[in-house]
């Protein structure tokens, strides 16, 4: 069995600042990927709908996907 092992997690706010993306591109390619992916939801009682968050796995995985959007477009 296969487990994920987070050591880090960063928002969407925090990465889209780190690459100096919008958020809303962040959360429309972020729609293509899955918790393998290293796309991880936060709960808090201040936001009961999650937050779109990321490993470090899930950053490179991005990465990846903004260079085949930004192929594709």
């Amino acid at each position: 069995m296969q487990r994920n092992k987070v050591h880090s997690v960063r928002t969407i706010s925090l990465v889209a600042s780190e690459l100096g993306e919008t958020e809303e591109l962040l959360q429309e390619i972020a729609e293509e990927m899955d918790t393998e992916d290293g796309l991880i939801w936060v709960y808090s009682p201040e936001n009961p709908d999650g937050i779109i968050a990321f490993s470090d796995d899930g950053v490179r995985s991005l990465l990846e996907l903004i260079a085949v959007h930004r192929a594709a477009n």
